[in-house]
């Protein structure tokens, strides 16, 4: 054990000697934020930075991080990074979940820290747990099991609010969840069950998100991140993020988002469910190139492109041009309200060989309701029109999941059999003219069983993590606990 503690405080330091922006505060209130994938992971994640500046910039509010180690040895325990100090010694512990996966990360990380997965075996002396990030969108309720509280939507406020009424229960977590029954954007499972209440929104004033700390050892590389941003105006009938979610798309000023801009972040990322819907995307990106920055962005749309947008691109460091078609075919495009015809997917081709642009890059989902094979058929003959444009193209392809909240929260999962049948004829459609790279169709039901779950399906991923967390060993925990098949 004691080596194992030793390993763990000097990956932790290790870590924070490449950080820029490191918050090291003694504050009487100490928060423990825990992301439940590895660290190169977290510090990708703008939501999990900004709840980190936000915490470290109140009053009295220390917040340490905490995450999942890279490999998971029962014999280290979690320990945060800013203080190397266990998890169990703070008296609020707070995960920011991204999306359904990530739920054995918390039971991973829970075990990690010497406390019981299910909040229910925790006694009432236990540590207050609870959860906010991206996953609260849609379905949080397979959390419900073993977590005491959720922060829904945008915490901004609501998490002050949790903290406030911690402070006024004395941490005590029976007592605080209680107190937050019936309040707006609090999911409190063991009295809500699998009923989830609206998520949250904060008000304007409180934008944007933005990066706290750069690191070098990220998925980003240095990069800092900021909203241009929040929410979005398209109805995409797929997208937990459309139009009808939070007011919609609300615009960050441009003079904002530039401000914000520390002058020693030489890679920004924009980021938002729609940054280039902007009005005045090209203003910001042009600023920041003009300034010898390298620029990234979360999200480009197809009919958003022209050559201005796609040379400023080119000067901030872009190599690739990444669209989304989402639907393999016009048919399916028009029936989930997306706006992207083939006329923007080929304009988006032409730009890329007008800028030099190593490969253009094509999302797509496959299995959205109503589906056949001639849809597939006709996505073949687009990216091979493409291919003859752009030499390199690269398309990824990930099964459709229902989300809740979304029009269509109750399509069906097309199953694995059959999505492994159209991902071959797209790869024996496409052989040697481009390169199709999907995601498993067998992790994506998982994903859907958890979209469409409730406290059982977290049950079942308990089951699973203590069964070597293989995809058998999940299908048989949904099978046994709720009935679904991925077939």
């Amino acid at each position: 054990m004691a080596r194992s503690r030793w390993n763990a405080r000097k990956n932790a330091r290790r870590l924070l000697a490449a950080e820029t922006g490191t918050a090291t505060k003694d504050a009487p209130r100490q928060v423990a934020l825990v992301y439940p994938s590895p660290y190169r992971a977290a510090m990708s994640s703008l939501g999990y930075q900004s709840i980190y500046r936000a915490l470290n910039a109140l009053p009295g509010v220390a917040a340490d991080r905490a995450v999942l180690p890279d490999r998971v040895d029962d014999d280290e325990p979690l320990l945060t990074l800013e203080r190397e100090c266990p998890v169990t010694d703070y008296s609020v512990i707070g995960f920011s979940v991204a999306y359904e996966l990530e739920i054995a990360g918390v039971i991973r990380c829970l075990e990690l820290a010497g406390l019981p997965a299910l909040a229910a075996e925790r006694g009432p002396d236990a540590p207050l747990v609870i959860a906010g990030g991206p996953l609260t969108f849609s379905n949080p309720a397979p959390l419900g099991p073993f977590v005491d509280v959720v922060v829904l939507g945008e915490a901004e406020e609501t998490l002050l609010e949790l903290l406030a009424v911690a402070d006024e229960h004395g941490d005590r977590r029976q007592a605080v969840a209680a107190a937050l029954v019936g309040r707006p954007g609090f999911f409190v499972p063991v009295h809500d069950g699998d009923t989830v209440p609206p998520i949250a929104a904060a008000p304007d004033s409180l934008l944007p998100a933005r990066s706290q700390i750069l690191t070098p050892n990220t998925e980003l590389r240095s990069m800092f991140l900021t909203e241009v941003a929040r929410g979005c105006s398209r109805g995409c009938g797929y997208c937990v993020m459309r139009r009808s979610t939070n007011r919609g798309m609300r615009v960050v000023p441009a003079e904002e988002v530039l401000a914000g801009i520390p002058d020693h972040a030489r890679r920004v990322g924009l980021v938002g469910a729609a940054v280039t819907d902007h009005p005045r995307i090209r203003q910001i990106i042009r600023t920041i190139v003009d300034d010898g920055r390298q620029v990234g962005i979360s999200s480009l749309r197809a009919d958003r492109l022209d050559g201005e947008l796609v040379g400023l691109l080119v000067r901030g460091g872009y190599r690739t041009l990444t669209v989304a078609a989402d639907g393999a075919s016009q048919r399916l495009r028009d029936a989930v309200e997306r706006r992207i015809t083939e006329r923007h997917l080929l304009a988006a081709a032409e730009l890329a060989r007008a800028h030099r642009l190593q490969t253009l890059k094509l999302y797509v989902m496959v299995g959205l309701p109503g589906e056949t094979d001639a849809d597939l058929d006709e996505l073949v003959l687009l990216v091979r029109e493409l291919v003859r444009i752009q030499p390199r193209v690269a398309l990824g392809v990930a099964p459709f999941v229902a989300k809740r909240r979304t029009p269509l929260c109750a399509a069906p999962y097309a199953g694995t059999r059959v999505l492994s049948a159209r991902l071959d004829r797209l790869r024996t459609g496409l052989a040697g003219a481009a390169q199709v790279r999907p995601t498993s169709a067998r992790w994506a039901w998982v994903e859907y069983a958890l979209a469409q779950g409730g406290a059982e399906a977290g049950l079942a991923v308990l089951d699973a993590v203590r069964s070597g967390a293989t995809f058998r060993a999940y299908r048989r925990a949904f099978e046994a606990r709720t009935q679904m098949t991925p077939e």
